[in-house]
């Protein structure tokens, strides 16, 4: 190898994941090991990513992170044990004796700047993908090739389901120490090619309570998330692996639904109770079963995370009468051209059968606007210098 590069810079990004088995509750909070497995499906970064740069120099003198342009506090405790967990790997690594392909000093700090393409506001597991970004970047730039579930797991759980495309499970795991709590793909993103995802995000209202206080008040409190995790998820994860396979549609659909609908009840099981649903997440419940019972099948189908958004999952062939559907009972207040973003939806007229089975007195303005996305790949490495999101000093690059 020549001589020693002054600097390694590389550049990622990851995906945002949406759980159809839900986790919820940590059977140890500092490793962040779950009480059930869960299972996800990665949305396209098209539409929803983070991108990450990390960059490692001699002339560095502490560790330092940069979110959205703003430098945050790089001593948190998750993302130290994220830091801690790559550097440790890539020790392991070299005391192995690989040939490292970058003979960079493992005391080198880093510089890591990561910026979301979504408001990180609205609620849409920026958590998940910024972790998943972040044990990608790393491992680029330390050398690591091993499983990265771990570093991911350490920042946000549902982190380690981010680092790969298509349709993920998060196996819970037996093992104390987590070794075996790891993700791993059951299905690319080209298996089920007609599956789309509509993000409907709701006017901002604060979450009550984050997920992970949250989450922790359900497993000291709720004996039905006990036996949600117990005696309901295994067969879940069993029946929804089942539905992706077989892409049965019908099914997957009803036990989305279904496994949301628990998840939001053992908050509310919880006490004091938590409830992350507002008025507009209900109504659009009812919009979904109104319009299912008027096809007389499951063509959409809803799952809500810690918050007020809803996901709808459905088939190509069904999102243009679901769009008008949902403009019809929340109409745009204003920014009628800017309601629809993400993939391009053509707009059509609802049937009078189907506004009748509706029933609902329209609430204008009270959904913000539509995502429309669809399944996508796991972490990419931009090879693009231009991409990066630090300079050659290892600063942040000033806004275009």
């Amino acid at each position: 190898m020549a001589s020693e590069k002054p600097i390694v810079v590389v550049t990622c990004t990851a995906p945002v994941n949406i759980a159809v088995v839900k986790y919820w509750g940590k059977r140890d909070e500092e490793l962040i090991l779950p009480i059930n497995s869960s299972l996800s499906v990665t949305l396209h970064q098209d539409q929803l990513k983070t991108t990450t740069t990390a960059a490692i120099s001699r002339d560095f003198t502490e560790d330092r992170i940069w979110l959205n342009g703003q430098e945050e506090d790089v001593g948190q405790p998750r993302l130290q044990a994220c830091l801690r967990e790559i550097r440790r790997l890539a020790r392991k690594r070299r005391s192995n004796g690989h040939e490292d392909p970058l003979p960079l000093s493992l005391s080198y700090k880093v510089h890591v700047a990561s910026e979301n393409n979504f408001p990180t506001a609205a609620g849409l597991a920026s958590s998940a993908a910024g972790y998943a970004c972040l044990a990608y970047a790393l491992a680029q730039v330390y050398g690591v090739d091993s499983d990265l579930s771990e570093v991911a797991r350490r920042g946000s759980g549902s982190a380690c389901r981010s680092l790969y495309g298509g349709f993920v499970e998060w196996q819970m795991g037996e093992r104390p120490d987590g070794k075996d709590s790891i993700a791993h793909q059951v299905a690319p993103e080209s298996h089920w090619p007609e599956l789309r995802v509509l993000i409907l995000v709701v006017s901002a209202e604060r979450k009550p309570m984050g997920s992970t206080a949250g989450m922790q008040t359900s497993v000291e409190t709720s004996a039905l998330l006990k036996f949600r995790a117990e005696a309901l998820v295994p067969a879940r994860m069993a029946e929804m692996t089942r539905c992706i396979r077989e892409r049965d549609f019908q099914a997957f659909g009803q036990l989305t639904m279904k496994d949301s609908n628990q998840f939001h009840a053992t908050c509310l099981d919880t006490f004091p109770p938590i409830s992350y649903l507002s008025d507009t997440s209900r109504r659009i419940i009812q919009l979904v079963h109104r319009f299912n019972a008027h096809h007389g099948r499951t063509k959409v189908a809803y799952t809500f995370d810690a918050g007020p958004n809803a996901v709808v999952f459905t088939l190509d062939d069904t999102v243009a009468e679901f769009v008008a559907a949902v403009r019809h009972s929340f109409p745009p207040e204003s920014n009628g051209e800017k309601f629809l973003k993400g993939l391009p939806v053509e707009p059509i007229l609802l049937s009078d059968e189907l506004k009748a089975a509706l029933g609902m007195d329209p609430v204008p303005g009270s959904i913000r606007y539509i995502i429309a996305t669809q399944v996508g790949p796991g972490p990419q490495v931009l090879d693009d210098p231009v991409a990066h999101l630090l300079g050659p000093d290892g600063l942040p690059k000033p806004a275009a």
